[in-house]
């Protein structure tokens, strides 16, 4: 089981996928790091998927959170390459082009599970920020699609993923579907209160 209190009271199986809604500034990003972090405490991996913030803000705020030093934590940055950085992939960082990439993504994503799996780190805890950007740039089939394969890479690995989404950019319709991929939603209102419903 992946313990997520305190920050979400409750628990879950291994391979649950969980989506993350709520309007824009009521901590959907935050509350996601914090489950990881204490995934790190306890020894297991983590990988950002991030296609709002460079991986080196991300991991400058990991580490506020918990000392990652020689720990499997990793990012996989949508962004950076999109801005025209010429950047090189490292152990920790891994760069897709944009956040239409998502065969690249699925691929850095693959390659982490791997090298973290052949250190001996069977259980990993996944965040994508944000599902919002990905549906940005590309269609309601291509982002449902692409999570289709994500999530089930997720489960396949009797990992946890944690999927942020902004509520309040999308319409019911696309939210309806998006849901149908996901085990529980954790909804997040105006005032930062959370609900947790698992399927």
């Amino acid at each position: 089981m992946y313990d997520l209190t305190p920050h979400l009271d409750a628990e879950v199986e291994p391979g649950t996928n969980l989506l993350l809604t709520g309007p824009p500034l009521t901590g959907k990003r935050s509350l996601a790091m914090d489950v990881l972090a204490d995934g790190t405490e306890r020894g297991d991996g983590a990988i950002v998927v991030t296609t709002k913030d460079g991986a080196d803000r991300v991991l400058k705020d990991y580490e506020k959170r918990v000392s990652y030093d020689g720990k499997p934590v990793a990012v996989v940055d949508c962004v950076t390459r999109q801005q025209g950085s010429d950047v090189r992939d490292s152990d920790r960082i891994k760069y897709a082009s944009s956040p239409v990439d998502m065969t690249g993504i699925g691929i850095n994503l693959s390659e982490f599970l791997q090298a973290f799996g052949d250190r001996g780190f069977d259980r990993n805890r996944i965040m994508v920020h944000s599902l919002s950007t990905l549906l940005m740039y590309s269609d309601l089939q291509t982002v449902f699609r692409f999570l289709h394969v994500f999530t089930g890479r997720v489960q396949s690995v009797d990992g946890l993923g944690l999927f942020s989404i902004d509520s309040t950019a999308h319409d019911d319709q696309s939210l309806n579907t998006l849901k149908q991929l996901f085990d529980g939603i954790v909804t997040i209102s105006e005032d930062e209160e959370i609900e947790i419903r698992l399927a």
